[in-house]
């Protein structure tokens, strides 16, 4: 493989992880919001759409190879992606928090 497709497809699985985080943070919040069977189909089919997009993506860019590498990435992007949401959530928390003290 060569580098600049090594590159890019590490650039993608670290792009991936981010967009995972956000649609998983939004997938909690429907999921607390629904009925059981809704629930475990939601969550089934969430984690095979994610998959197989991840797997139908990386097919464009190199063939579908896949290194260790390129899933050290990934969950160091879910981990940044959480990371960040959970400082602006509490952010916005303490922010309003401050403000119904006054």
């Amino acid at each position: 493989m060569l580098l600049e497709t090594q590159i890019q497809s590490m650039i993608y699985s670290f792009v991936y992880g981010l967009f995972f985080s956000f649609l998983l943070n939004l997938n909690y919040r429907i999921l607390f919001s629904s009925k059981k069977i809704i629930q475990i189909l939601g969550n089934l089919f969430f984690i095979i759409d994610n998959v197989l997009l991840y797997f139908i993506l990386l097919r464009y860019i190199n063939e579908g190879m896949l290194h260790t590498y390129f899933l050290i990435l990934l969950i160091l992007g879910f981990y940044v992606g959480n990371f960040t949401t959970k400082k602006i959530r509490y952010k916005k928390w303490f922010s309003w928090l401050r403000k119904n003290q006054k």
